[in-house]
Parts: C-alpha cells; structure tokens; sequence
C-alpha cells in the first residue's frame, strides 16, 4: 500500500507540471479572451475532479447506511473534504475569468448560483462531521446529507440547458467546440487534478486511520 501511495505521488509530480505546459504552451491563445482563457483548463479539470469526488461521497454514503462500514464513512468524508478544495478552486478560477470575460467578479448567473449552493451543501457537511461527537451519529447523519447533496451535482451540470445563462458552453454537446489542441491540454489537465486527488484522498485516509484508532482507544480508556 505504501509503495502504491508513492506511486501515486510520484506520478502526480510528474503529471502536474506536464499539464501546465499543456495549458500554457501547447494549447492556442484563444483569440476573443486572449491569455486569460488558459485558467479554462484547470476551472474545468477542478469541476470534473471535484463532481467525480461527490460522486464518490455519494455512493460510499449509500454503503455505509447499509453496511456501516468505517471504511466507507472514511473514504466518504475525505472525498467531500477534498472535493469541497476542488469546488473552491472551480469558483475562484471562475470568479477571475468572469471579470476578465464579464466585467465583473460575480454575476448570478445559473451554473454560478447553483456552484455556489452546492459549496455551501458541502460546508455544511464537514461542519456536520467537525461537531458531531458520536461516531455512527456522525456517520449515518452525514452520509445522509452527502447523499441529499449530490443531487445538486446534475442540477450545476444541466444549468446551462435548462435556464438562460451567460456561461460559456464549449464541452457539452451544443457548446462553441474546441481547438484540438485546447482539448488536449483540457484532458491532460484532468488527468493531473485526478492524480492529485488520488494522492490527497490516500493522505487523508490514512489521517482518517489514525483518528479512528485513537479515538476507539479513547473510549477504551474511559471505560476501563
């Protein structure tokens, strides 16, 4: 397992600065928003990563009210804390490239709004999990927000079909398509940030481990 993680880090090192120079020398400059749309690769790479990393909450919650498994509880709870980094990174890497495209820093646009909500369902998730003492209280309440919460996921996915929007639309079907070249660099920068979330998420488990571990020895003493 050990030998897998460092791996995983190495790999991540190597990948992380291959998708930079994807990004900033190999794809095009865009010629409607100049430079700025380099930030593009990875506002779309942490969206993918960060969804893929609720999706992941979402279905080790399910295990978990069946099965109540600690693993599952575990992987769910690092998953949504790193996929809530990842959303952070979505809305400030939006924020920018909206002033430069917009003109401003915020608008309340639909896919916005919506990224916004599910920033906040997420929040509460981890608040949840921080100031729940009991551990299968913690566990079965928040598996049941993080699975409720998914359901925004597709909601911020759809926006930009189901209302009028002001978000560029150039990777769904419909949208303005895409440069070879800028795709390419897209998918390497996916590649790279499911990299870097695979090596924090076996960080955080092990962390995980050790909280469990302690705490269980904890009640022991108590008891004892």
């Amino acid at each position: 397992m050990k030998r897998y993680c460092a791996a995983i880090d190495i790999l991540t090192i190597i990948v992380i600065p291959v998708a930079l120079w994807f990004a900033f020398f190999y794809a095009p400059v865009e010629a409607r928003t100049g430079i700025v749309q380099k930030i593009f690769y990875f506002h779309v790479a942490s969206a993918w990563v960060g969804f893929g990393a609720l999706f992941t909450t979402f279905v080790c919650s399910i295990i978990f009210l069946v099965k109540r498994n600690h693993f599952s509880d575990d992987l769910a709870a690092a998953s949504a804390e790193i996929g809530l980094l990842f959303c952070t990174v979505v809305l400030l890497t939006g924020m920018i490239w909206a002033k430069s495209t917009w003109g401003a820093w915020w608008t309340w646009d639909p896919r916005l709004t919506t990224s916004l909500m599910l920033w906040f369902i997420y929040s509460g998730y981890l608040f949840l999990r921080k100031f729940t003492d009991d551990s299968e209280k913690r566990g079965k309440y928040s598996a049941v927000l993080g699975i409720i919460g998914f359901f925004d996921v597709p909601v911020v996915f759809f926006s930009i079909r189901w209302w009028r929007t002001i978000h560029p639309n150039v990777v769904q079907q419909g949208g303005g398509g895409m440069h070879p070249k800028m795709m390419t660099a897209m998918f390497v920068a996916i590649a790279a940030f499911t990299l870097l979330y695979v090596s924090l998420v076996n960080k955080r488990m092990r962390l995980a481990a050790l909280e469990r571990k302690y705490y269980f020895k904890d009640l022991e003493d108590k008891n004892g």
